[in-house]
């Protein structure tokens, strides 16, 4: 178990294996949720969150919509094609 201590400036060290385990290097931006007996930190993500429809919405195609076993066929013939 790692323990650490909160300064006198509310500056808490995180120790040096969670860091690295996490990938958090300098400048990590946390977000900090308040459970209650404790608090949870986790790393802010540099873009927010979406939903396809959000992605999708983008790309503005016209036409009628392809069918699953369409997609399918369409992404193995890609495939067959790079690795031919």
């Amino acid at each position: 178990m790692n323990t650490t201590k909160l300064s006198s400036k509310g500056q808490v060290i995180i120790p040096k294996p969670l860091r690295t385990a996490h990938h958090w290097e300098v400048g990590q931006e946390l977000i900090v949720v308040d459970l209650g007996d404790g608090v949870l930190l986790k790393p802010k993500t540099p873009f927010p969150v979406t939903n396809i429809d959000d992605v999708a919405s983008c790309l503005k195609y016209k036409g009628k919509a392809k069918t699953l076993d369409e997609m399918e066929l369409a992404i193995k013939k890609g495939i067959e094609e790079k690795y031919r």
